[in-house]
């Protein structure tokens, strides 16, 4: 009974935000709305190009419209907040609030890491075995990974919020982040937390380091394979990887900074999250958009389409 006492001292979490100077926030919601409107133009621009195109009936594309949309909904989790906050002088979320956003960090946090490692094997069958390209990357098969990756990003999630809602918070309920995470959450529960920071550290961080592991191998064992295309054949091949592993180094070093280590908050700690969950899925249709012929054509398409 003392335990959901204590849980339910706290019923709101105060937000320092990324910082508390009246002129910088200002700045912060000029430059984050920005942000946010590139973003949500940006991969729902590939959505549509994707689905309205051929392009559709290639697994990479039909992969790459459903990283656009995690990325418009991981976005959306954060950043919408952070820019109402920056006009407000007392920036406060409820415990359910709270609660909510970790969730969706996560869910979706975790369906991208499962799913850019999902694009990573995409490109490996198609380099290192291209004969049995459509064989093995069959609708069927695709489904199937795209199916898991909302599953273990569903089960990372879920995982995660069956240990911290648990927690009892009993005061103070400052939390010096523009967001609710984990680690800042476990340095304000009145309880032990180094096991379950542990705990964090194997769920996220291990998670995101394996995947990221997996993702090196595939691309040395391509690297690889490589040497014995035609020149024609590298150039195109390494277009499309080096695209995917830019996507893939700038997601998952921020990740593994800040869940591969013990429940300890770091002042870079703000500008890292800002970089994985706010710049991150801005860049992604940049990135994919400009290095890939096929989709600036499929644009250029689209929008003659809608001109007519």
């Amino acid at each position: 009974m003392k335990y959901m006492e204590n849980k339910n001292n706290v019923t709101e979490f105060v937000l320092l935000g990324l910082t508390e100077n009246p002129s910088m926030q200002k700045i912060i919601f000029a430059v984050f709305f920005v942000i946010y409107v590139v973003t949500m133009v940006g991969n729902v621009l590939i959505v549509v190009t994707i689905a309205a195109s051929p392009l559709l009936g290639s697994p990479m594309y039909f992969f790459l419209i459903y990283l656009s949309f995690v990325d418009a909904c991981y976005s959306s989790v954060n950043t919408p907040k952070l820019i109402v906050d920056s006009l407000r002088e007392r920036k406060t979320t409820p415990f359910n609030g709270c609660m909510t956003q970790i969730f969706g960090e996560h869910f979706f946090g975790g369906t991208e890491v499962i799913l850019l490692t999902v694009m990573a094997y995409d490109r490996y069958v198609a380099i290192c075995k291209p004969l049995h390209y459509t064989t093995i990357m069959n609708w069927r098969v695709c489904s199937l990974l795209m199916g898991v990756s909302w599953m273990g990003g569903f089960l990372h999630a879920a995982i995660q919020m069956l240990f911290i809602f648990r927690l009892p918070f009993c005061g103070p309920n400052i939390i010096d982040h523009f967001m609710c995470d984990l680690n800042p959450l476990l340095k304000l529960a009145c309880t032990d937390t180094h096991t379950l920071g542990l705990f964090v550290a194997a769920n996220s961080g291990f998670i995101c380091l394996l995947n990221f592991l997996l993702l090196l191998i595939s691309y040395v064992v391509i690297l690889y394979t490589l040497r014995n295309h035609s020149l024609e054949g590298r150039r195109k091949a390494l277009s499309t990887c080096v695209s995917h592993v830019t996507v893939v180094v700038l997601f998952f070093i921020p990740c593994i900074f800040v869940y591969m280590r013990p429940a300890t908050t770091l002042p870079i700690d703000k500008a890292v999250a800002v970089f994985y969950t706010i710049i991150t899925p801005m860049l992604n249709p940049l990135i994919y958009t400009f290095r890939n012929a096929q989709m600036k054509n499929a644009i250029v398409k689209l929008c003659s389409k809608k001109s007519f």
